[in-house]
């Protein structure tokens, strides 16, 4: 028996008097101990089917057509109360966001009594034993101190493998994970995947792999939908299509992805965006045609519908022939080299935060930066990698003076920032400014977009016009890769990776001499994120900024940077340039993260996903 079909499913949004379908006619079969793969850009319609089969799609969409059957039994048509009994249960969720999805105000401990007592579990130490033990498989240190901490006092990738954890908790039959490595650390993607394997095997849970990561997609998955304005465009044997793609889009997303072996270059990048659902109902032919580098008139006629181009692999495409044609344009990646003089120097600098479990017990003193010393040159762009936990979000607070340091220096432009009032005043001057890791939390849910990212124009002794903020609202927006119709709207409106981009959207509105990027691009699907590695070179050929690009995709590190700081427990381990570093690493920790790293061919076997 299957463990999910979906037949012909349609759902469909109301806009005005209009209906236009943001899910067309999709179909799979999904067995149990498989994992089916859902790629594509942000907008595609991949978390709309996670929300379809837990029917909780947004206001004013529906499903208007089709069928969903787990395990046999429809869930378009059975009662409230059976699919309440399945979700949570037999079938469970990994949300997107880990700091938003779990309760801030409760312990992680509370979050798993509550969550395993719903499963049945009535004793208390079985909760708790079986919290221990799904944390501990989850890779988190200390399990029995994790239960007693809030969300908030862990970072993002440790909430995400907590949230990992709390969907495994019950051995469920069907797992739908919506970008689950996202906010991971690549030393974190075997476990995880190993434990997903091994729950195969165990339980023969079946998995939706929602991700924009094409290697890791090809390294998981059994087999792979690609998806495109809510259809699929293709779909087959992950290794196949991923070796041989017969779609045009899956070429295109394959080009725009920086690779951690051939020569760097400048990446692909996809023309405009992917339409709206308003602008589908006026879109005639195959609606990738305007993007698309293969187009001819035929394509504009009518749209394709599903070719057979191998055994079990399919391709909603006429040229399907051609795409193995469709090559990068850009040329060399070219790294200009960094000024002598450093810009921002930190000197011995620690951070030590004081710890304690309850109001009795024993306080402790932990170093979460230990004597770190770096220089960033003008116009340099420096990596800070390591795992989650260690230490890299507090550096950058420390930058920009969201944390004062315990020890040590931070010497900018020849000032010394130690004196908050300095650090202060180089930050409002927008000499320093950060793009946070979580989208969510940093952006204002009540100001609207074009507020928001000209939110820098408003400061000084002459605050600029309105026309002046919208002139540069329109041209950031582009810039990121925005619609101009996203001024209008709020934050809570937008998608995980679309508030990303207002965030650097943000930051960028005062070009600043240096940038601290917190993991810049980890939300972004593969196409936006080429567009905006592609923007921040050319920016730093024409303006000269620096960054310190913190970041856990060590292909991004190598596409983007120069020079790259290795950080473990607190401290930088190894650094050097970028090419010296990851192609003969000499600390283990190193040689650990570049080993993590899945292949950039799809027919290479990835050892590490496959180890005990």
């Amino acid at each position: 028996m299957l463990a999910l079909e979906a037949r012909d499913l349609t759902v469909s949004a109301r806009i005005g008097e209009a209906t236009v379908p943001a899910i067309r006619g999709l179909s799979f079969a999904l067995a149990p101990g498989k994992i089916l793969g859902l790629v594509g850009e942000s907008g595609a319609g991949k978390t709309m089917i996670g929300r379809a089969i837990a029917q909780l799609l947004p206001a004013g969409f529906a499903i208007t057509a089709g069928s969903l059957l787990f395990e046999g039994e429809d869930l378009l048509t059975m009662t409230a109360a059976r699919r309440r009994a399945l979700l949570g249960r037999a079938i469970a969720f990994i949300p997107q966001a880990p700091m938003t999805a779990l309760n801030p105000v409760l312990t992680i401990g509370a979050q798993f009594d509550e969550h395993l007592s719903r499963l049945g579990l009535k004793s208390r130490k079985e909760r708790r034993d079986r919290a221990v033990a799904v944390l501990t498989a989850a890779r988190l240190p200390h399990a029995d101190d994790l239960l007693t901490q809030y969300p908030h006092q862990l970072s993002g990738g440790m909430c995400q493998r907590v949230l990992i954890a709390l969907a495994f908790a019950g051995n469920p039959r069907l797992i739908i994970a919506d970008e689950p490595t996202t906010a991971l650390d690549v030393t974190m993607h075997p476990p995880i995947l190993r434990l997903v394997a091994e729950m195969q095997r165990q339980h023969g849970t079946a998995v939706i792999f929602i991700t924009h990561d094409l290697r890791l997609a090809a390294q998981l998955c059994d087999d792979v939908i690609v998806m495109y304005a809510g259809r699929a465009v293709e779909s087959g044997p992950a290794r196949t299509v991923f070796a041989m793609p017969a779609h045009p889009y899956t070429r295109c997303l394959q080009l725009a992805n920086p690779a951690m072996s051939a020569e760097r270059r400048t990446l692909y990048v996809l023309p405009d965006q992917m339409p709206g659902l308003m602008q589908l109902a006026h879109i005639a032919g195959c609606h990738f045609a305007p993007r698309c580098p293969l187009v001819t008139a035929e394509c504009r006629r009518e749209e394709p519908a599903q070719i057979v181009v191998a055994p079990s692999h399919t391709a909603a495409c006429i040229r399907a022939a051609a795409t193995a044609s469709i090559c990068a344009t850009g040329g060399e990646f070219n790294v200009p080299a960094a000024s002598a003089a450093p810009l921002l120097r930190v000197e011995n600098l620690s951070k030590h935060f004081i710890t304690s479990r309850g109001p009795f017990s024993r306080a402790h003193n932990v170093a979460a930066v230990k004597d770190v010393s770096f220089t960033i040159a003008e116009n340099e762009f420096v990596a800070l990698v390591g795992e989650s936990g260690s230490g890299k979000s507090t550096v950058a607070k420390l930058l920009v003076g969201l944390e004062q340091p315990s020890s040590g220096r931070i010497v900018f432009d020849g000032a010394d920032l130690t004196a908050p009032s300095l650090r202060r005043r180089a930050w409002r001057a927008g000499s320093l400014q950060m793009v946070f890791q979580d989208p969510q939390s940093a952006l204002n849910p009540r100001r609207r977009i074009a507020s928001i990212v000209t939110q820098a124009m408003e400061a000084g002794s002459r605050p600029a016009s309105m026309e002046e903020r919208l002139k540069r609202t329109k041209e950031l927006l582009a810039e990121v890769g925005l619609p101009a119709d996203i001024a209008a709207r709020l934050p809570g409106q937008l998608s995980g990776g679309q508030r990303q981009r207002v965030n650097i959207a943000r930051a960028l509105c005062r070009v600043p001499k240096v940038l601290v990027a917190d993991e810049i691009v980890s939300g972004l699907d593969v196409s936006i994120q080429a567009q905006l590695l592609n923007l921040l070179a050319r920016l730093r050929l024409e303006l000269g900024f620096a960054m310190l690009f913190i970041s856990h995709d060590l292909s991004v590190v190598r596409q983007l940077c120069s020079r790259v700081l290795v950080m473990y427990r607190g401290e930088i381990v190894e650094e050097g340039p970028v090419e010296k570093v990851f192609g003969n690493p000499q600390h283990p920790h190193t040689q650990a993260l570049l080993s993590s790293v899945p292949p950039d061919e799809a027919d290479k076997e990835w050892p590490l996903l496959q180890a005990n």
